[in-house]
């Protein structure tokens, strides 16, 4: 998966775990970025091909990152501990993972969903 992956998750310790399973599987990681995330930080370092979402990064259910992520057609995976029903329905087509994740869950979820191949739901 040579492929450009940007994470946002918090917690440190399932963010280092996300970031060595993909770069084990061959993509370059962009971050990981946590609770002080702007929409900026981003694109700075140049294109993603695919994103990891945590839905909350320290103040609650938020998506201003995600809505940015899918402005710029940028596809990603929602990792959280969250319902469903939590997601608002313009992000419903997200592909969501629940917490705790399996190893080749995220890495099998993230092969796809670089691929074209966002069906296939959590």
């Amino acid at each position: 998966m040579d492929k450009r992956i940007l994470i946002l998750e918090d917690d440190f310790y399932l963010a280092d775990d996300e970031k060595a399973l993909l770069e084990k599987a061959g993509a370059t990681v962009v971050g990981p970025f946590g609770r002080s995330c702007r929409e900026e930080d981003l694109f700075a370092s140049g294109e993603l091909d695919a994103a990891v979402v945590d839905i909350n990064l320290g103040a609650g259910p938020s998506f201003d990152l995600a809505r940015a992520l899918a402005d710029r057609r940028v596809p990603f995976v929602f990792v959280t501990g969250y319902d469903e029903a939590v997601i608002p329905g313009d992000l419903s087509h997200a592909v969501r993972l629940e917490k705790p994740l399996r190893e080749r869950q995220l890495v099998a979820t993230m092969a796809r969903l670089v691929a074209g191949q966002t069906e296939a739901n959590g």
